[in-house]
């Protein structure tokens, strides 16, 4: 590791060569950082659950599964929802059961259609709360142009659950010529992301806790299909694109740096951190970049198209803060690095659990 004291960038030092001590992660039971969309999330579902469902299509372990069926093209995808609390600053549980699925499709280049919904209740919970949550997911999926067509609902006794749990899947279906999962990454590729970056966690945790940062911060929950129709409007062959919600962007991009066998570039005076999230983040220890988003992407584009790309982002009301922050490069395949201000290097690392659990 090189020295802390040192700023400067030697171009004979390879990140990939760098190495730290890792925490053993022998856990006999399940514990909070298993959902947190880091690396205990990653070996619970490459240990478990893969070799127990074990199929190729399973395998690709992308936001949305693409299936050929009757001749058509699908995404499909499901997801579930624990927020607490249940309403905040932006948004609630309503709101995240519908955008997340719904992105979750747009990140395959589907065009969401269908959900399903099914509800978990606690005995006790007010009738009021679940109509609120109900009638916030209706709101959400006529924003998005979908259809709430089926659903399930289940009742558990009183200190078995925590007010309301939501579970929603998804079809949507992709169009010919888009080919869009995380091993397309190439060298060379534009990294983009949709804009600021942050919010949503840092909204969670400001009413969670209490907490004022002199300013109310609202989550960026939102629906990102049209904006992916925007992009591939300009061209189809948009390599990757995912939603950086559980562990951030460092995750999704750890994700992507790992299934393409790539690295990862970035430029830190490039990343859109609104100065409210660096403030709360700077007085709690906490590194944006780790931070849950709800209404970002992040895309690697092919370099020749991310000028046009990035322009048709910024003219979309989802992507008025687009803003391309590194790209996609053959050296130290399967890290992310971050060129900081100061003319340094550091490694952003798969996170190990999340910084803020219960966030989506």
């Amino acid at each position: 590791m090189p020295e802390l004291a040192d700023t400067t960038v030697d171009p004979v030092v390879d990140p990939a060569d760098w190495s730290c001590p890792a925490p053993l992660r022998d856990q006999p039971v399940v514990v909070m950082g298993h959902g947190g969309g880091g690396a205990l999330s990653a070996e619970l579902v490459e240990q478990v659950f893969t070799p127990a469902y074990g199929n190729a299509t399973l395998a690709a372990l992308a936001d949305s599964a693409v299936l050929e069926l009757g001749g058509a093209r699908l995404a499909f995808s499901t997801d579930s929802y624990v927020v607490k609390p249940l309403f905040f600053p932006g948004g609630s549980l309503g709101d995240l059961a519908v955008n997340g699925t719904v992105n979750d499709l747009a990140m395959s280049g589907a065009r969401p259609a269908y959900l399903s919904a099914a509800f978990v209740l606690e005995e006790g919970v007010q009738l009021t709360v679940v109509d609120r949550v109900a009638r916030a997911m209706g709101a959400a999926a006529r924003t998005a142009g979908v259809a709430i067509a089926t659903g399930d609902t289940k009742v558990v006794e009183s200190g078995h659950g925590d007010g309301v749990y939501v579970t929603t899947a998804g079809v949507g279906l992709v169009p010919d010529g888009v080919d869009i999962r995380p091993q397309r990454a190439r060298p060379g590729d534009a990294v983009i992301v949709s804009g600021p970056i942050g919010l949503h966690g840092v909204a969670i945790m400001s009413v969670r806790e209490g907490l004022e940062f002199g300013v109310e911060i609202a989550s960026d929950t939102a629906a990102l299909a049209d904006l992916v129709a925007a992009m591939l409007a300009v061209t189809p062959d948009i390599h990757v694109l995912r939603d950086p919600t559980r562990g951030g962007l460092a995750a999704s991009l750890n994700e992507i740096a790992r299934a393409s066998g790539t690295g990862v570039r970035l430029r830190e005076r490039a990343l859109p951190v609104p100065d409210a999230v660096a403030n709360a983040c700077g007085f709690l220890g906490l590194d944006p970049l780790y931070v849950a988003n709800e209404g970002r992407l992040v895309a690697f584009v092919p370099g020749p198209a991310a000028e046009e790309v990035l322009a048709a982002m910024q003219a979309h009301p989802q992507g008025t803060g687009a803003a391309l922050i590194g790209e996609c490069v053959a050296e130290h395949p399967g890290m992310v690095v971050v060129a900081t201000g100061l003319g340094g290097t550091r490694v952003v690392d798969l996170p190990l659990g999340e910084q803020l659990p219960r966030i989506c």
